[in-house]
């Protein structure tokens, strides 16, 4: 008999076809009563495959008492509770690694784009204006200029490494130090008020609930730029609206919002904003490799009883492969 797993969200067909190869695989999108389907399956269900959107939601793990394994689609998995995990033994991994390039390549990306003014100088062309009103005024450089990243993991490392090949001056903020020849900010707002950008790429999650505050953005200022590649939750999205509408801040890059889907319609006609729709690791070559590694860490699990990337609060419980 094959373990049965819930998948929560959508998968690709590769991963569908290497899901459904091993596992018994019962999707909730499918799922049209879940009290009636759980009371005739959910002691069966051993495995979750979920994304870091949708996560698991806490009446669905309470659901499932048998469950070992949940396997988060994304890098981010604030929509897990992990403190529920690792009181129940339930090994929760996600997919680090395979997508620190793209996403420090969109970083990146939004700066160029809001200092450059792209939007605004494509439509410049598309419009006509080109011709009938000559050039578009000038633009901002990013070379030389001053760079603070909130977080410096796997992915804010690989974004300052990218920066450094524009001369640009790297500054960051984390709970602690690390050992790197970046300088080293113990406070948020002071950082802020020093640089020229400020690229947000922290984890989400009750730590760092709207951290860029109205004072952050005070500090980052009316020439600062503000890039957010992390959690819409990461930024008060309220106070943003209000510092560019005010031109308390200057400009923002952004591809992650407070409550995804939807984007404040305000920010819509900002020249001095451009917005993406949570593409940071959305190339086909990035997807691809975050959905294999979902599935390996399933496999392996069921496998051999190792999984390949943990989170880290329940690293004490898993046998790393």
């Amino acid at each position: 008999m094959k373990p049965e797993m819930l998948l929560i969200g959508g998968a690709t067909e590769r991963m569908l076809s290497k899901m459904n190869a091993v596992f018994q695989v019962h999707m909730l999108s499918e799922i049209e009563d879940f009290d009636a389907w759980a009371s005739a399956h959910a002691e069966k269900i051993t495995a979750v495959a979920t994304n870091g959107h949708d996560g698991v939601k806490p009446e669905i793990m309470a659901a499932l008492p048998n469950l070992k394994i949940i396997s988060c689609y994304g890098v981010g998995y604030d929509a897990i509770d992990t403190g529920v995990c690792v009181a129940r033994g339930i090994i929760a991994t996600h997919t680090p690694g395979v997508l620190n390039a793209d996403v420090a390549n969109l970083a990146v990306l939004l700066m160029l784009a809001s200092s450059r003014c792209l939007i605004r100088d494509d439509l410049w062309v598309r419009s006509g204006n080109w011709a009938k009103n000559g050039n578009a005024p000038l633009t901002r450089s990013i070379e030389n200029k001053k760079v603070g990243i909130l977080g410096l993991g796997r992915i804010g490392a690989e974004i300052a490494r990218k920066l450094e090949v524009f001369g640009c001056d790297i500054s960051y903020h984390t709970r602690t130090q690390k050992e790197v020849a970046y300088t080293y900010y113990d406070d948020l707002e002071t950082m802020a008020s020093d640089v020229d950008y400020l690229i947000a790429i922290t984890p989400g999650g009750p730590a760092t609930h709207k951290l860029i505050n109205r004072e952050v953005m005070n500090a980052l200022g009316s020439e600062g730029t503000l890039i957010n590649v992390a959690r819409g939750s990461v930024v008060d999205e309220q106070e943003l609206v209000l510092a560019l509408q005010e031109g308390r801040l200057g400009f923002a890059g952004l591809d992650v919002f407070e409550h995804e889907p939807n984007a404040p319609e305000a920010l819509f006609e900002m020249e001095n904003v451009v917005l993406t729709p949570h593409t940071a690791s959305a190339t086909i070559e990035t997807r691809q490799a975050m959905g294999d590694l979902t599935v390996e860490n399933l496999i392996s699990f069921f496998e051999n009883g190792t999984v390949i990337s943990p989170v880290p609060e329940c690293a004490d419980l898993a046998s790393i492969a």
